[in-house]
């Protein structure tokens, strides 16, 4: 069967009334990789076919959901590396869980947004 629908790259746009300092914390806080950048409009590359965008929902033709519905996922190597990192840099998160078979913990962005953070065992 033909796949319909061919994805190249996949990027997921946060609508924020908190632009500023959740656009802060992607950068800042996670340290991640600015792809794009506008006054209003901020692209951060996760992986080379995966982003994460921070919208101004005051520019924007979207209002934010407050963090409502929306986790974001990130797999990484190593979660105890990644749970220090985060600590250290001063986000407050939950604790490392076992959970399907795989290593899990959770914060929230200043928007709202739960992230989780996940390595398999």
């Amino acid at each position: 069967m033909e796949r319909p629908l061919h994805i190249k790259n996949s990027n997921t746009i946060l609508y924020c009334e908190n632009w500023q300092q959740t656009m802060e914390f992607y950068r800042d806080k996670l340290k991640l990789s600015i792809n794009y950048e506008s006054n209003w409009f901020v692209e951060f590359k996760l992986t080379d076919t995966a982003h994460v965008s921070i919208a101004n929902e005051s520019r924007a033709t979207i209002k934010s959901g407050k963090g409502a519905g929306i986790t974001l996922t990130f797999e990484v190597e190593d979660i105890n590396q990644t749970w220090q990192y985060m600590k250290n840099n001063g986000i407050s998160l939950d604790p490392i869980k076992d959970k399907w078979g795989s290593s899990v913990f959770y914060f929230r962005d200043p928007e709202g947004h739960r992230i989780e953070v996940w390595s398999t065992k």
